[in-house]
């Protein structure tokens, strides 16, 4: 069975769809879906959808794209959320977090300040209630490991990696796993899918990030979870390995990365 550990199924573009695409996923194969928060406006719809949807689970955070209107009561609302969270076994990790240096405005020095901020804080609360963080990286891999160097929380997901080969040696050494899914379906993906078939194996998580990062069988279309078990399979190909070796090293993979899964996951 297939994890895919970052999937936006709370996205409008699933409209009223959410519950019957995790459905069919988990017809197709896929155990779990990770999904994460963007914003605190967002904190208790992932949560209901993680409730309602027996392959489901959730993490909550504040996405860089939505810093610019978040305010600092935010975090004050996330801290107070994760810990009435932490009984709650749906409730897996923080995230989505991190930092976006690739949209203008957010490269601005006052907005680049802001998401700083913001991420530091966010990872003090992944730190104190030990749970691992599921970044957002994007034109930011430096800064974003600078700051997992300093303030350490309990491992995560550099979702929808894409860097050096360099960068993700010391991502691994912090104790993190690496999210690939559809970037590298596309033959001319050279560096991602140089990183997926060169990186060592027991670093690598799959994800969706559905709707988007579509694999390029049904882009620029809609992507769901329900794609997860063929984006293995391309990656299983791209590695020369057997898909279900490849599947259930993934599922261990996943199992490391975000630990609360288990008790979901496995009896």
């Amino acid at each position: 069975m297939w994890i895919d550990t970052h999937c936006h199924l709370d996205a409008h573009e699933f409209g009223a769809e959410s519950l019957d695409v995790a459905r069919r996923a988990g017809e197709g194969g896929v155990s779990m879906i990770v999904i994460p928060a963007v914003e605190r406006g967002n904190f208790e719809v992932v949560a209901q959808l993680a409730a309602n949807a027996p392959n489901a689970s959730y993490a909550l955070g504040i996405h860089p794209i939505y810093v610019p209107q978040a305010l600092d009561e935010d975090l004050v609302a996330l801290r107070t959320a994760v810990e009435a969270a932490m009984n709650e076994p749906r409730f897996v990790a923080i995230g989505e977090i991190g930092l976006d240096f690739f949209i203008p405005m957010l490269c601005e020095p006052a907005m680049r300040e802001k998401q700083e901020r913001f991420f530091r804080e966010q990872l003090r609360i992944a730190r104190d209630f030990d749970l691992p963080v599921l970044t957002h990286v994007r034109r930011s891999q430096d800064q974003v490991l600078k700051h997992l160097r300093q303030v350490r929380p309990a491992g995560g997901i550099a979702h929808a990696f894409n860097g050096s080969f360099q960068q993700a040696e010391t991502y691994i050494k912090l104790g993190f796993h690496l999210g690939f899914g559809g970037a590298m379906t596309f033959t001319r993906a050279l560096q991602i899918r140089r990183l997926a078939s060169e990186l060592p194996m027991e670093a690598l998580v799959l994800e969706t990030d559905a709707p988007d990062i579509s694999p390029s069988w049904i882009h620029p279309g809609r992507n769901s979870p329900e794609q997860l078990p063929a984006i293995g399979a391309a990656l299983a190909q791209l590695r020369g390995m057997d898909e279900g070796a490849l599947r259930q090293c993934a599922w261990n993979n996943s199992l490391a990365a975000i630990p609360r899964l288990q008790a979901l996951l496995v009896s």
